[in-house]
């Protein structure tokens, strides 16, 4: 669905604020020595930040965002109720979608259908 007026530009601040605090959250952890496994979650967090930013594959990365982030959960973290709302919101726009204002409404748009009676 690619609603448009105030609850597309709901979906657009939705998607804005959950990408700038997975990018925020990806390369503070990138700044330190860290292992294998937790450079490919920031790096994931990083790269599904900006996805969601711009609003690419937002169902896909929406999904992405929720598995990475109860990674997060169930490998213990500093930050659990950060992971947890985080994860809400992943879950939220893979549910709900991109909105009007999206690389995703320009790719696919809305669809019509017309179905003729015989």
């Amino acid at each position: 669905m690619f609603p448009n007026g105030l609850p597309g530009k709901g979906l657009l601040l939705l998607r804005a604020v959950t990408g700038v605090l997975l990018i925020h959250e990806g390369i503070s952890g990138l700044s330190g020595t860290n292992p294998p496994a937790e450079i490919i979650r920031q790096l994931a967090e990083v790269i599904t930040g900006a996805f969601l930013m711009v609003g690419f594959w937002t169902p896909i990365v929406g999904g992405i965002v929720l598995v990475v982030q109860l990674w997060v959960i169930f490998s213990g973290t500093d930050h659990l109720a950060m992971a947890i709302v985080m994860a809400t919101l992943g879950a939220a726009l893979a549910m709900l979608g991109p909105g009007s204002i999206s690389i995703d409404a320009v790719r696919f748009g809305r669809k019509r259908i017309d179905i003729e009676n015989q």
